[in-house]
């Protein structure tokens, strides 16, 4: 049972605005029906070569052009916009926070504008986040959170942290990510980047998708959401192994998890589904098992969504997180694209087929680069 608490963190709205819609509901029904955003793309301003990733179409149009934004910052805005329409929560209130995640945020400026003291400023993500909240009028100077790959899921904890903390009565979180020649580049000087629609978990997975896109949860702590669903609890951690490569035992990332459990006043027992960073790289996936099987975990039904929109970088906890709880809202959780066939040393309960279940909590796990790990847990 969760434990009861006056200082209850409540999800009041959230976005979704990817490849595959521009509301939750719009990706979520995409997902029942197993369709995916990633597809070969052969674009040499990206890669000299063909790359499968989950990218926008070049004519989308996120707002009216000519309005001095990037279209890293025209996805928070497209985000935010829709975010705050579905609640009742004023952005201009001394008491709402705003929090933006990002890993690289306008850095793809590099590869057009000329390298000068004024591109770097524009750059910087604190310029990002400025104009975010100037468009919105929030009054409150905005939290950047910006830690690898485990960024969206520590901007909501972040955010839990600050409104349990009386610090703000409501926080705006939000996240997105721009796939670039320069990411692109990077994970292919890793090998990292699979050469079809990546497998996670898989026996046969050879590494990760790219994928664009930003999503929003709206926090509260105002008692009239109360009968909403719930950030319980979360925990960060570092393993410390190495800048790219991910602790062998996974010992750190169940660090991370059994301190959110503990945050959220629950036990193993308690969770009824796992939403896993589950990236389909060779060592992720194998020390992600090897932290759920250290909890005693690893029968508990999990999904990685990641052969849907591909790795998100900083908006990939929160896209995954607003998807696992619109599963919470309507008791299904979505089937594991690309998985055939166990292939992690720690078997994982990887969900295959879409599932309906009566959940209450589920936990959401992300690792990065840099040996940084994240967990949370929400529920009902």
């Amino acid at each position: 049972m969760s434990k009861i608490s006056e200082d209850d963190v409540f999800v009041v709205a959230d976005n979704i605005f990817s490849p595959l819609g521009k509301t939750t509901a719009e990706n979520f029904e995409h997902l029942k029906n197993s369709i995916s955003g990633v597809k070969c793309h052969d674009d040499e301003s990206l890669s000299p070569a063909p790359f499968y990733a989950s990218l926008f179409d070049d004519s989308k149009q996120f707002l009216q052009s000519g309005d001095g934004y990037t279209k890293f910052e025209h996805l928070l805005i497209a985000s935010i916009a829709d975010g705050l329409k579905n609640a009742d929560i004023d952005s201009t209130d001394k008491k709402t926070a705003l929090i933006i995640s990002s890993t690289k945020g306008n850095i793809s400026l590099l590869e057009t504008e000329e390298n000068n003291p004024a591109l770097q400023q524009r750059i910087a993500m604190s310029s990002s986040a400025k104009m975010v909240a100037e468009h919105f009028g929030f009054q409150t100077r905005p939290v950047i959170i910006s830690n690898a790959c485990i960024s969206g899921v520590m901007a909501i904890i972040t955010g839990m942290r600050l409104l349990k903390a009386g610090l703000y009565e409501n926080a705006v979180i939000a996240g997105a990510d721009v796939i670039s020649k320069f990411i692109v580049s990077g994970f292919q000087s890793f090998q990292a980047l699979s050469p079809a629609v990546c497998r996670p978990f898989d026996k046969n997975r050879d590494g990760l998708n790219l994928g664009e896109g930003a999503a929003t949860v709206i926090l509260s702590t105002q008692k009239k959401f109360e009968g909403s669903i719930k950030v319980k609890g979360g925990s960060v951690s570092n393993d410390a192994n190495h800048i790219s490569g991910p602790s062998r035992t996974g010992a750190e990332l169940a660090h991370a998890v059994k301190q959110a459990m503990s945050d959220a006043g629950l036990v193993a027992g308690d969770i009824d589904f796992i939403s896993a960073h589950g990236t389909a790289t060779i060592y992720n996936d194998e020390m992600e098992a090897n932290a759920l099987a250290l909890l005693g975990l690893q029968s508990v039904p999990l999904n990685s969504l990641k052969g849907y929109y591909g790795h998100t970088l900083g908006a990939a906890g929160l896209i995954e997180s607003v998807v696992s709880i619109q599963s919470l809202k309507e008791n299904l959780v979505i089937p594991t694209l690309g998985f055939a066939e166990n292939g992690v040393t720690s078997a994982v309960n990887v969900c295959i087929s879409p599932l309906q279940i009566d959940a209450v909590n589920f936990i959401k796990t992300a690792s990065g680069f840099g040996g940084c790990n994240a967990a949370v847990v929400i529920g009902k």
